[in-house]
């Protein structure tokens, strides 16, 4: 197995697969409707990659030393037979994990497909269990029930630990919301994390005041059911994680602009259409779909993704400053969060 470091010797060990561009949501923070209208040019079929050419792409990556695979979008379960794509990825030898990150709308029918084709679990993204704040954060008519529905259908299912992501923004979901989601993962056994709103693609009008520090997240849980800080499960871990005192589980907060952890980080991002990305807050991608296509060896396109991540440097939260605010950046609903 190969060990691939970028210049500041943080290994290759995640891969990030988008499969689509498209998403039945409109959430503020990564396609807000204003942009992302009926007008929008999504791609097109044609432009996607196949299965069969993430599934190659996945096994050179395989070689270089990623361990996990997480399939998102836009939404990865609007891509047809999604299923079929999970079967291919867990037969690569060297890939522990294949895993999927969905808004949860259509999880309610896909859950037992999916662990029966092989993956290990789901991350929900869920901002509120308030119909109202859900609906004005998701920005679509789908009630929250349907995606409560889709996270117990993937507990059902053998899709555990389930994962819940929320995104807490000042003034909308950070009051009350918080509390009643760290409830619901304690009632249920799911594991919760608030994400500090990030300036990620340039659509969300993203603004310092809106975000609220983890430690403000941390503390307001603590008041009410007690913590304590528990170690990383793994290295690179983008979570910081606490076990609830009682025993009820645990919770985490994602603190990319307050505690930046680009240090450790070992992410690889492939886009929908091919394009690899070394950061969440690239402008460049790298097309792999070219090689593809254009009759490349395994060997050529092992060696262009290494000359790639050898080169990395990125660290942008770590040097997020006025001036980088202003940098263009690739769309997250183009790479997954």
């Amino acid at each position: 197995m190969t060990t691939l470091n970028d210049q500041f010797r943080r290994e290759l060990r995640d891969l990030r697969i988008s499969v689509t561009d498209r998403c039945n949501f409109r959430c503020c923070y990564c396609m807000p409707r204003d942009v992302f209208g009926t007008d929008y040019p999504f791609m097109k079929s044609a432009e996607l990659l196949t299965f069969e050419e993430i599934a190659r792409l996945a096994r050179v990556f395989a070689g270089l030393g990623v361990r996990k695979v997480r399939l998102t979008g836009g939404e990865p379960l609007l891509r047809h037979g999604i299923e079929w794509l999970v079967e291919q990825l867990v037969a690569i030898e060297g890939v522990d994990e294949v895993a999927l990150t969905t808004n949860g709308s259509l999880l309610a029918g896909k859950a037992a497909a999916l662990h029966d084709a092989g993956l290990t679990r789901v991350t929900v993204s869920l901002d509120s269990l308030d119909a109202q704040t859900f609906r004005a954060m998701s920005d679509v008519k789908i009630p929250v029930s349907r995606v409560v529905e889709g996270i117990a259908a993937a507990a059902d299912a053998g899709l555990t630990p389930v994962k819940i992501n929320t995104v807490v923004k000042r003034g909308v979901n950070d009051g009350q919301d918080i509390l009643d989601l760290a409830a619901f993962g304690r009632q249920h056994g799911y594991i919760v994390r608030f994400i500090e709103f990030m300036d990620v693609g340039n659509a969300n009008g993203w603004r310092m005041d809106e975000v609220v520090p983890a430690t403000e997240i941390v503390e307001a849980i603590n008041a009410v059911w007690p913590l304590q800080p528990a170690d990383p499960t793994y290295v690179g871990e983008v979570a910081t994680r606490y076990r609830y005192l009682d025993g009820a589980g645990e919770v985490g907060v994602i603190t990319s602009i307050t505690q930046p952890f680009c240090g450790t980080c070992t992410r690889a991002r492939l886009s929908a259409k091919g394009e690899l990305y070394t950061c969440l807050f690239s402008n460049l991608g790298h097309d792999l779909r070219a090689l593809l296509r254009g009759g490349a060896s395994d060997a050529e396109i092992e060696e262009r993704i290494t000359g790639i991540w050898q080169g990395r440097t990125d660290r942008y939260s770590a040097e997020r400053t006025t001036v980088t605010l202003g940098l263009p950046k690739v769309e997250m609903s183009y790479i997954g969060g």
